[in-house]
């Protein structure tokens, strides 16, 4: 295997297991909507990862980290995204109990709801693309077609990230299947959605 590839390999998967908005997404998700939402969850994350790395090779990516405009409102959106999904979360754990919880309705216990939440997880958070535009070309050797190969780099990188969250996720539903309905699983799920607003006004101030 190609040494690239092999040191790519390395910092993708460091890089996936390090805690934040996309784990924390998979754990309110799995907390809120159960086993069924947490896979489609992780695959809209990693639609936007491999979306991501698709548009660093078109200049797209290029273009944002270039226009400090561009830049702040796809920040400020993603921000408002994340603390939204974060006060839904503590909403829940606030005022759900027992049988009303599973009687709700919530896009979180949509399959499709899911997976557009992992997906504009990723799409809002401008990090990614400036990341991407860095990162990408220094595991592309010269001769090698851009496009293609960083499609292929960014799916690899989702495929790890997939491995990761999914079982991340189905860990986090049986853990909150052993505490059931009580107020251990109500704390976890408003410690999720106060790290999620967290992570949201962390994007907002920051001027990376």
């Amino acid at each position: 295997m190609d040494a690239r590839l092999i040191a790519f390999i390395g910092m993708a998967a460091l890089l996936t297991i390090a805690p934040g908005p996309d784990m924390a997404l998979v754990l309110r998700n799995a907390l809120l909507g159960g086993r069924r939402t947490v896979l489609p969850t992780a695959a809209g994350i990693c639609s936007g990862v491999i979306a991501w790395g698709a548009a660093s090779s078109l200049g797209v990516a290029a273009l944002l980290a270039a226009s400090a405009q561009l830049y702040e409102a796809l920040k400020l959106a993603g921000a408002a995204y994340l603390v939204i999904l974060g006060i839904v979360a503590l909403r829940e754990a606030l005022h759900s109990h027992g049988a009303d919880r599973a009687e709700r309705s919530s896009p979180t216990r949509s399959r499709w709801g899911a997976y557009w939440q992992g997906l504009l997880n990723d799409l809002l958070n401008p990090k990614m693309g400036v990341f991407y535009v860095a990162f990408l070309p220094q595991f592309i050797a010269p001769g090698q077609p851009v496009f293609a190969t960083s499609v292929m780099l960014a799916s690899i990188h989702a495929g790890i990230g997939l491995t990761w969250l999914t079982t991340y996720g189905y860990c986090a539903t049986r853990l909150a299947d052993v505490f059931g309905s009580g107020r251990v699983r109500q704390a976890l799920e408003a410690t999720t959605g106060t790290v999620l607003v967290a992570f949201g006004l962390r994007l907002a101030a920051d001027n990376a």
